[in-house]
């Protein structure tokens, strides 16, 4: 079974910081690439960013790109989105994913899902 498990989502002011990490299993880590999606309310699901299984490609949405960072630890089998310069706009709740395939910018796309963090930035 598959589980993916956000945290570090919260209530902060505009250009703060949070960085959310999402905990996996050693297999789902070790064998699936990874993504994060995030929505707002009355709105899709919409791509964030992106990382391969072994790390070293990466993809970012344009409305995030140079303020947001993916990264993995492997030894604790984490994905990490750091986020800076929060703006309004980035208020929503922010999913983790999982996929056997790079790349894909659809949510469709992806099998596996946490259950989700909220992200509230005031103006």
């Amino acid at each position: 079974q598959v589980q993916l498990v956000e945290s570090g989502g919260g209530a902060v002011q505009a250009g703060d910081s949070l960085r959310l990490s999402c905990a996996t299993s050693g297999r789902t880590f070790s064998t699936k690439h990874m993504a994060w999606f995030r929505q707002a309310p009355g709105r899709e699901r919409e791509f964030v960013a992106t990382i391969s299984l072994d790390g070293r490609l990466t993809a970012y949405a344009d409305l995030v790109k140079g303020r947001f960072t993916i990264s993995k630890d492997n030894a604790k089998n984490t994905v990490y989105l750091q986020m800076n310069s929060l703006n309004p706009e980035d208020t929503g709740i922010y999913y983790c994913a999982a996929n056997y395939y790079y790349g894909s910018r659809s949510s469709s796309d992806y099998r596996y899902w946490g259950q989700g963090a909220q992200v509230t930035v005031s103006a």
